[in-house]
């Protein structure tokens, strides 16, 4: 990790949807204690077991949240994006790490203590409110992840996947990658082969077309059409 001191930390997390309810002061007093680190691509953030001490926010790039196995192998819980925040669970309760964090990309995040988002829960009782609505989102999304892994064919995990990151209206639209494939595979508990001939196979019947990491889904029905179909 690099300090980095560029930016306005302040500006940073006034940003962040968790801590735009904050007042200046109790946001200046926040962003004091915290710390900008650029980080390389693989380089790991916080170890599985390890005691979290930092809420962290990321600015740009991404990392992945893991669970790794023994026999060297993991399992992806969550890609973190720019805007994002992980380790909440771990700082809130003063426990270790339930996961591995690494850098997917070379990022660069923010990192709040423990002490000092305590000190701003206690001067600010909405942002408890809004921690817990971040915490409710990431449940739903965690068990909306766990039905897809194990109660949904290979088929209807890739198209749900798809599926997740289409607009509101239109019978196509663009998908760019923002991992590469084993990554994405890990994720739907899949193996990087099957989600590669499952990509395939939407391509020969005409659901999708692929380039490189853009896959350019070009009908929308028919792709929810595979998520329900056994």
């Amino acid at each position: 990790m690099i300090l980095e001191t560029r930016h306005s930390l302040t500006e940073i997390l006034s940003r962040q949807p968790l801590f735009r309810g904050l007042g200046g002061l109790e946001l200046s007093r926040l962003a004091d204690a915290s710390l900008e680190y650029r980080v390389n691509r693989h380089e790991v953030l916080i170890q599985k077991g390890g005691q979290a001490e930092y809420l962290y926010l990321m600015v740009s790039g991404q990392a992945k949240l893991f669970l790794p196995s023994a026999q060297g192998s993991e399992k992806i819980v969550r890609l973190v994006h720019p805007g994002e925040m992980f380790g909440e669970e771990s700082v809130i309760l003063g426990q270790p790490s339930v996961m591995t964090a690494q850098a997917n990309k070379d990022s660069i995040l923010v990192m709040v203590p423990r002490h000092a988002l305590m000190e701003a829960f206690h001067a600010d009782p909405m942002l408890c409110c809004e921690m817990m609505t971040c915490l409710a989102q990431q449940m739903r999304d965690l068990v909306d992840n766990m039905q897809s892994c194990t109660q949904l064919s290979s088929s209807q995990r890739v198209a749900h996947y798809l599926n997740q990151m289409a607009p509101q209206e239109g019978q196509s639209f663009e998908v760019e990658l923002d991992a590469n494939k084993q990554t994405i595979a890990s994720q739907l508990n899949l193996a990087p082969e099957t989600f590669s001939r499952v990509l395939s196979r939407f391509a020969r019947q005409g659901v999708i077309h692929i380039q490189g990491r853009v896959i350019q889904v070009r009908d929308a029905a028919l792709l929810r059409t595979q998520c329900a179909a056994a």
